[in-house]
């Protein structure tokens, strides 16, 4: 698999990365196993976690299978922290509970050190110095290699970046930011795209086929054993189940009969060569699903199809974004 630079930075990762969201909840053992040996043996290298994932259950599990199948040094292992199961402060940035999160998660995954390490949200309840002085020290003290924000706004993402380069050799620069970015989604283009632009800060999309919806598998019906259908997670694939989304993926679909391809492959291939990005991070229910999504490796899209989707797909983003004068 192909790999990438991680921003302005020398750390190289595979162009898709793994997602454990459902680890240790409706992901078992075995089926994490075969997907990160799937992985491990495709080439890809970054895995991506957090410490609130199945109540910690993902960052161990995959730690138990560092141990005995994949060995740790081919691995990138991000994780996040700063979310708190407390519906008074789902965000908790101080630098005691981010450190004390960091150093939990580091004896669930058994290892020593992570190595990129990322904010897991804003906290606007605790200073934006105190939060990154967390990453810094993370970083001084050999816990992380890399450190980066997850589910920043665009002047969040800025303001944090600039600081953190205002003094260089004493700050960690931020080498990579994660949110929702698909077909479906493509709010970060008004003002966080750019600004990881401008800053050398690498994107790791999450939710890159839309929340599964486009994979096609919704067109007509939800799947029994689809996460539409799951309890838990319905409310999460319901926002992508509007007329505007289906037309959307009527589009993917089109593309993909033209290409003999499958919609899953076309819509990953238009987000993982999208400006900015790095890594899509790809969440999948079993090991067939992710080699699915594996698959996409030598799939480029012709210009033509990617120009469609575009239009098809492009949001609505007048004044300021544009240029006043054209408006």
């Amino acid at each position: 698999m192909e790999q990438r630079h991680l921003g302005r930075t020398g750390l190289r990762v595979s162009r898709i990365g793994l997602g454990t969201l459902t680890w240790g909840r409706d992901t078992d053992e075995h089926d994490a196993a075969d997907q990160l040996k799937a992985f491990w043996e495709a080439g890809g290298t970054l895995v991506d976690t957090a410490d609130v994932y199945g109540d910690g259950e993902a960052e161990y599990l995959l730690g138990q299978l560092m141990e005995g199948l994949v060995p740790r040094r081919d691995l990138v292992i991000s994780t996040k922290a700063g979310s708190v199961p407390d519906p008074d402060r789902r965000v908790d940035g101080s630098r005691g509970h981010l450190l004390a999160a960091l150093d939990a998660s580091l004896a669930r995954l058994g290892t020593d050190y992570v190595d990129v390490w990322h904010i897991h949200a804003y906290d606007p309840d605790t200073p934006l110095e105190e939060t990154l002085q967390a990453l810094d020290l993370a970083v001084s003290s050999g816990r992380a290699r890399y450190a980066g924000v997850s589910n920043f706004c665009g002047w969040q993402l800025a303001k944090a970046a600039t600081w953190q380069l205002a003094a260089p050799g004493i700050r960690t620069r931020l080498s990579s930011t994660q949110l929702e970015y698909s077909l479906l989604q493509r709010g970060i283009e008004r003002e966080v795209l750019p600004a990881a632009l401008d800053l050398g800060i690498g994107l790791l999309p999450s939710s890159p086929l839309g929340r599964g919806v486009l994979t096609g598998k919704y067109r007509n019906s939800t799947p029994a054993d689809s996460r539409g259908a799951s309890e838990h997670l319905a409310p999460f694939v319901a926002p992508y189940l509007d007329d505007t989304a289906s037309r959307i993926v009527d589009a993917v679909q089109t593309a993909a009969d033209g290409l003999a391809v499958t919609p899953l492959q076309v819509a990953l291939a238009w987000i993982r060569d999208r400006p900015g990005v790095v890594a899509p991070i790809v969440g999948a229910r079993n090991a067939q699903q992710l080699t699915a999504a594996l698959s996409v490796e030598t799939l480029s899209l012709p210009d033509e199809i990617c120009r469609a989707l575009d239009d098809v797909s492009a949001p609505v983003h007048r004044y300021p974004d544009h240029d006043w004068s054209t408006l």
